[in-house]
């Protein structure tokens, strides 16, 4: 079957993907360029996307994602079964290990940290909920891509036991570990990660971490039945 594409809609996805978290305000000439769209075409757009809030626009003129996306955004977080699971066990983690513990899931050919626990420690890995990082660098990624996508590269990254650890792959300064989570019908349903700065976690730390969200993937892939 043909895919079936809408170019109005993808352009006006096109325009809310122009923004990121070093990109959070941006002109119109800006979004043009960023989309590679004429201006007259995101004019229209983005008074679309301001009209049922998913922009808005400063007294300066230039625009802004708008309220609409974080309604949407908390309704997928909420609608999300195993969240309440979850967050207990980042805390944990985060008590076990002094380290950041986050969960993520598919998003298209990225990675998006659905939930997260920062570490207390001042010197961390901070992460925001809704942040998008690479499959294809991070313990994280390599589980995502092998579970989800059934990437043969990111498979060969794994140890035998599913689980994945990465050193300076991403960020030449953070090491992490991850592990799956599958329920007992064989349904893969994300990553579960431990992340920090490789000061403090390699060598002895970094297989403990490891054991620690193997052990815990576990327990939730049995617990979301």
């Amino acid at each position: 079957m043909a895919e079936t594409r809408v170019e109005s809609v993808e352009k006006a996805l096109s325009i809310l993907e122009a923004f990121s978290g070093e990109q959070r305000s941006l002109t119109l000439t800006e979004i043009a360029k960023e989309t590679g769209l004429y201006k007259s075409n995101v004019s229209r757009l983005a008074s679309s996307l301001e009209r049922y809030g998913y922009l808005k626009r400063d007294a300066d003129r230039r625009f802004r994602l708008g309220p609409a996306l974080w309604r949407l955004g908390t309704l997928y977080r909420r609608n999300f079964e195993m969240g309440d699971a979850i967050r207990p066990v980042l805390r944990q983690l985060v008590a076990d290990t002094g380290e950041t513990a986050s969960f993520y899931v598919l998003d298209q050919d990225e990675r998006l940290c659905l939930y997260r626990e920062n570490s207390p420690e001042p010197v961390r890995h901070h992460l925001d909920e809704g942040a998008r990082l690479t499959l294809r660098a991070g313990a994280a990624g390599h589980v995502l891509a092998a579970f989800s996508l059934l990437d043969a590269g990111a498979k060969a990254q794994l140890a035998a036991d599913g689980s994945c650890t990465s050193a300076g792959e991403r960020n030449p300064h953070i090491a992490s570990a991850a592990a799956p989570i599958v329920d007992a019908a064989g349904q893969f349903h994300g990553a579960l990660a431990v992340s920090g700065p490789l000061e403090r976690l390699s060598g002895d730390a970094l297989e403990m971490a490891r054991l620690r969200v193997l052990l815990a993937a576990r327990e939730l892939s049995r617990d979301i039945l």
